[in-house]
């Protein structure tokens, strides 16, 4: 509802949509999240099931009418909190490659025994098994203005903030075809927090009474983030990986360990800025509907210092493209109900995505007017898209394939003064 307005929500699709509110209001939402991961792996397929339960907003907004001479009419303030995306993920992926990433002893390194010519290439299994938690935040304060009867203009300035930990286990079992066996673990954790800030800037005009037209840019965000995660050093080649590995030898009965130290690193990120065009038509005091289309250009996604991301920035200009999102809305009123329903479609950032990877929306939601001082909003939205997850580090062995579905129920208590 980019060219709507009304709803505080809606200050982050435009500003401009603030100058809309009449009087003051004040929100409040609760949020449920059921998740289903579909993780497939070398045709096995495991899904996994997590709901979560959220406080997820508050906000309010305050309009007061101009008494001067001048061509505004009416000036509205508001601040609102809210989640932007909840990192409360889990998933299992289970199967078998062929391709062993441990196909020797580890002890060979020290001792030279008999076992030299020990290689355990074959692959019983490989179990992937992540654990992640955390969300990204902002709370938003905006400003719009009414010009006669026509046109609204509006302002927003977000302070965002971000904290993402995960944990994951890689486990391999291989045997030498001689009945000896090799069992690895790697465990891995990465920690990344931090604080950005974006604007916001929009316009709303009425160039016929059942008509509105919306336009308005939000700036790209920029962090400053601290990252943490585990390394150790490969014995073999001195390379060095994140996390703790262990590996356990039916030969020696005895088990092979090297757990890694913590690191930290500070650096800036740069988010892609996002343009959207709206459109309304209004049918009264009955209902709308409205359109908004969107344009991201993500490779504008930046990491610095340059210098240290050279071919993280590389890869993301050759990787990544510029997406559209379309998203169709729709409100009807019946006496004191409002039925609204919505369908979106993203596209993957991703220049050699498959369209399985677009992420798809719809949703359904019910508003209930009790009185002039209180509202209560019931929503609904799905949904769903499918990515690729790679966790072995070799290009012989594919990538995991996430098939993600979300139902998300939401609550709003809603007064107006």
């Amino acid at each position: 509802f980019g060219a709507v307005g009304g709803d505080i929500s809606a200050v982050d699709i435009n500003p401009a949509g603030l100058a809309i509110f009449n009087g003051t209001d004040f929100t409040s939402s609760l949020s449920y999240r059921d998740t289903k991961i579909d993780a497939s792996f070398y045709n096995n397929t495991i899904r996994t099931n997590d709901d979560y339960f959220r406080f997820s907003q508050i906000g309010g907004v305050l309009g007061v009418n101009n008494i001067g001479n001048s061509g505004f009419k009416k000036f509205s303030f508001g601040f609102n909190y809210n989640v932007i995306k909840d990192f409360n993920n889990n998933f299992l992926a289970n199967g078998n490659s062929g391709v062993p990433t441990y196909v020797d002893d580890p002890f060979l390194n020290f001792d030279g025994d008999d076992y030299n010519n020990v290689y355990y290439v074959n692959v019983d299994d490989q179990v992937f098994n992540s654990y992640s938690s955390g969300l990204n935040d902002k709370f938003t304060m905006s400003f719009a203005s009414q010009y006669e009867d026509f046109l609204y203009l509006g302002m927003t300035f977000s302070f965002q903030h971000i904290n993402y930990y995960q944990r994951t286990q890689y486990e391999e079992y291989n045997n030498d075809g001689f009945g000896n066996t090799l069992d690895a673990y790697l465990n891995e954790e990465l920690s990344t927090y931090g604080n950005g800030f974006n604007f916001g800037l929009g316009a709303i005009v009425k160039p016929i009474q059942n008509l509105r037209l919306g336009l308005s840019y939000q700036s790209p965000i920029w962090y400053n983030l601290s990252e943490n995660s585990i390394q150790y050093t490969d014995p073999d080649t001195g390379e060095m990986y994140a996390g703790d590995l262990e590996i356990y030898v039916s030969n020696n009965r005895d088990f092979y360990s090297e757990y890694g130290t913590r690191n930290y690193y500070d650096y800036s990120l740069k988010t892609p800025g996002k343009f959207t065009g709206s459109a309304a038509y209004i049918f009264g005091k009955s209902g709308l509907i409205s359109f908004d289309y969107i344009l991201q250009d993500y490779t504008n996604i930046n990491l610095s210092p340059s210098s240290s991301f050279i071919q993280e920035n590389e890869d993301i200009r050759a990787q990544l493209k510029n997406t559209s999102s379309f998203r169709l809305g729709t409100e009807w009123r019946i006496h004191n109900f409002s039925l609204r329903g919505g369908y979106s479609i993203t596209d993957s950032p991703y220049k050699n995505a498959a369209s399985s990877e677009d992420i798809t929306s719809y949703s359904f939601g019910l508003g209930i007017q009790f009185n002039q001082f209180f509202k209560l909003d019931f929503a609904y939205d799905n949904s769903s898209y499918i990515t690729p997850y790679r966790f072995v580090d070799n290009p012989d062995v594919d990538p995991s394939q996430l098939d993600y579905n979300n139902n998300r129920f939401t609550s709003t208590l809603v007064f107006n003064f």
